[in-house]
């Protein structure tokens, strides 16, 4: 995906995987993008946030290419510059990961961290 210092990037595995969840729930690029966000909350103080969306808000940040655009909130991108969305399928847990060089902390389960 983008190559510019402070994108938020998706690895092919991760890219794969969401393809695979969007034609499963029937839904495409262009008109749906991934959505990654932090919220309040979880056992280290943010919670990561990831969803498919089809509507941008003002002051979204967009990231990606024609493949898959990523879409994050100003706020949100204050915690997540320069984070690698990847995902695992290992026996040590399936899913998407958040690889964050923000986050001074993260909790075991790798959903919530602290700056």
């Amino acid at each position: 995906m983008l190559a510019d210092a402070g994108a938020i990037t998706i690895t092919e595995k991760a890219l794969t995987k969401a393809y695979n969840l969007m034609r499963d729930a029937n839904i495409g690029a262009p008109e749906y993008f991934l959505r990654v966000g932090v919220k309040g909350g979880g056992c280290s103080g943010l919670t990561y946030e990831l969803d498919f969306d089809n509507e941008t808000k003002t002051g979204d940040m967009e990231f990606g290419d024609e493949k898959l655009k990523i879409v994050c909130d100003m706020k949100s991108f204050l915690y997540l510059c320069g984070t690698e969305l990847e995902f695992s399928d290992g026996l040590n847990g399936k899913g998407f990961n958040f690889i964050n060089p923000n986050a001074s902390r993260t909790c075991g389960c790798g959903e919530s961290f602290s700056i």
